[in-house]
C-alpha cells in the first residue's frame, strides 16, 4: 500500500539531496558499517557530494532532531544505507516521484526488499530479483589454499588483453552485454580505470589469453570489495578460482585494507563453498534487482 497523504508529506519533508557541507555526516553514516557500505563510499570518499562528480544524487534522510540518520545513493544503481522502515518509506517516495532512472537497485537484503516492495507498482517488472546474495568478508587469508603465483596486476598494455574475459564475466553474472547501448565506452573506461589503478589481477596462459581474473571494485580505509571473479570455461573445475582469489585476497590484505568482502548469488553454491576455503566467511546479505 502506497503511503497516504500526510505519511508522504512527512517523508518528503525528512529527505533532501546532499550537498558539500553534509560530506562529513555522511561519511559518518557510510562509516559504521564499512563492509556494506564499501561501494559507496569508495565514490564519496574519492570525489565527495557534487552529483556530476559522484555520477548520481545522494539521498539523505534526517530525523525529528535533525540528524542524518540514512543514505540513498541514486546513480546507476540505487542504493541504501544504513535505511530503517521509515527512511526507506522516504527514500521510495521520492524514487517513485523521480522515476527509474537506475539500471538496478542493490544493498543489504532486508531494507532493499521493502524498498522494492514500494517500488514494484510503479517500477516494475522487473528483469530479474536475487532475493538473497550473501556477503561474505575475510580478515586473514586461509592456511587450507595456497595462493597461485601466475596471478598478477594486470599491465596497462594489458587492457585489450582482459577485455574479453571481463566482457564474458558480465554476461555471464547480469545476463546483458556491458557493450550495448553506448557501445561499452562507458564499460571499458571502467576496466581502463581499475587496471591503471592496480586494481585488476589476472593469471594469463601460454597464449596470452586470461585464464582467471578479478578485481578490487571498491576501496576504502576500512574495507575493500572484490568483483567479477571469473575463470575461463575451459579452466574451470580446476581449483582455479580458489587459488586465484586466495593470491587477490593476500594482496588486498597485505596492500588495500584491513577486511576484504564479496558478495555472491546464493544459488552459487560451488563459488560460496570456494571463498569459504579461501577464508571467506557470510557476515550478512545483499539483494539486487536488475533491471
Amino acid at each position: 500500500m502506497l503511503p497516504g497523504p500526510f505519511q508522504v508529506a512527512r517523508a518528503l519533508a525528512s529527505t533532501r539531496v546532499l550537498d558539500a557541507p553534509d560530506l562529513d555526516d555522511a561519511l559518518a553514516v557510510l562509516h559504521r558499517d564499512p563492509v556494506a557500505n564499501s561501494f559507496v563510499a569508495t565514490r564519496v570518499e574519492a570525489v565527495g557530494l557534487d552529483p556530476w562528480r559522484l555520477g548520481g544524487e545522494m539521498w539523505g534522510w534526517f530525523d525529528e532532531d535533525g540528524q542524518l540518520q540514512s543514505l540513498c545513493y541514486a546513480g546507476a544503481n540505487l542504493v541504501l544505507v544504513d535505511a530503517g522502515p521509515e527512511a526507506v518509506r522516504a527514500f521510495a517516495e521520492r524514487a517513485r516521484r523521480q522515476g527509474r532512472r537506475c539500471s538496478s537497485i542493490v544493498g543489504p537484503a532486508g531494507p532493499t526488499a521493502a524498498l522494492w516492495a514500494l517500488l514494484e507498482r510503479n517500477w516494475g517488472p522487473a528483469r530479474e530479483v536475487r532475493g538473497h546474495q550473501p556477503l561474505m568478508a575475510a580478515t586473514a587469508p586461509s592456511a587450507e589454499i595456497a595462493p597461485d603465483p601466475l596471478v598478477r596486476r594486470v599491465r596497462r598494455d594489458e587492457i585489450e588483453a582482459v577485455m574479453p574475459a571481463c566482457v564474458a564475466m558480465f554476461t555471464e553474472e547480469v545476463g546483458i552485454s556491458p557493450l550495448a547501448g553506448d557501445g561499452g565506452l562507458l564499460y571499458q573506461a571502467r576496466v581502463a580505470e581499475l587496471v591503471s589503478g592496480g586494481r585488476s589481477f589476472a593469471r594469463f596462459g601460454e597464449d596470452g589469453s586470461v585464464v582467471f581474473k578479478a578485481e578490487i571494485g571498491a576501496v576504502t580505509e576500512g574495507a575493500c570489495q572484490i568483483q567479477g571473479v571469473w575463470v575461463a570455461p575451459e579452466h574451470r573445475g580446476k581449483g582455479l578460482s580458489e587459488t586465484g582469489m586466495a593470491a587477490v585476497l593476500d594482496i588486498a590484505l597485505r596492500e588495500v585494507a584491513p577486511v576484504v568482502s564479496l558478495y555472491v548469488n546464493d544459488f552459487n553454491l560451488r563459488a560460496r563453498a570456494a571463498y569459504r576455503r579461501v577464508g571467506f566467511r557470510e557476515v550478512g546479505a545483499f539483494m539486487s534487482v536488475l533491471f
